[in-house]
């Protein structure tokens, strides 16, 4: 589903964020990625989703290779990957099922599979009830359980989550990776970026580790 290959990536003033990178993601796996801050976490998440491209080298993604992908084709791609975010990034001047509609909305959805599509995903993650309030007037976790049900509203076959659990103390942190389990369970491919090595460590999935952007080591965790 992803594979990097001798990438590289360089920011303007010198700074290199990825150094000949390459590991590779197998469709339906669910893996972890680590690295102290600034160890190039966010830059790889970056080159899936087509917010920045390779200096050197080539990433795949469903097998289409990314660094061909003309700019035209870029909306597409991001079509067919779910992102969630840490801080969620949610709009608190629309209630919750706008939210999670707005990826339906701008994808030119009817309104009928609009509908049944949100309240599909707002039952995933245990928020159906919600559909009407406010983000503002829900907890942490359900702010990331409705980044979470925008995330997978488009049905993605990738689900890329940039520190989903940051904010949260233990106990939410476990729901909300138990969620991206169940996705797991039904074909989703997920790549998770966090630091909670505690918690990682009671999982059953593999570990991408990088550090000043290179690969430290895959293993199981």
């Amino acid at each position: 589903m992803i594979q990097f290959d001798d990438v590289s990536k360089r920011y303007e003033g010198g700074h290199t964020a990825l150094n000949h990178l390459s590991f590779q993601i197998e469709r339906n796996e669910m893996v972890f990625l680590t690295g102290h801050s600034g160890a190039g976490k966010s830059t790889l998440l970056k080159l899936i989703m087509m917010m920045e491209r390779p200096t050197s080298g080539q990433v795949f993604v469903d097998g289409k290779n990314l660094n061909r992908l003309p700019a035209r084709k870029i909306p597409e791609h991001r079509r067919g990957v779910g992102v969630v975010f840490q801080n969620h990034q949610l709009l608190f001047d629309r209630s919750v099922f706008d939210n999670v509609a707005l990826p339906l909305i701008i994808a030119g959805f009817q309104p009928r599979d609009v509908g049944r599509r949100v309240r599909a995903a707002l039952d995933k993650v245990g928020l159906l009830d919600k559909e009407k309030k406010n983000p503002i007037t829900l907890s942490g976790g359900e702010q990331q359980r409705v980044g979470i049900a925008r995330a997978v509203v488009n049905k993605p076959a990738l689900l890329l989550a940039d520190e989903p659990t940051g904010n949260l103390d233990p106990e939410l942190s476990a729901e909300i990776m138990h969620l991206f389990e169940q996705f797991n369970q039904v074909g989703v491919t997920i790549l998770i970026a966090s630091h909670d090595l505690s918690l990682i460590a009671r999982l059953p999935h593999r570990l991408i580790s990088l550090k000043a952007g290179q690969l430290l080591r895959p293993e199981v965790a």
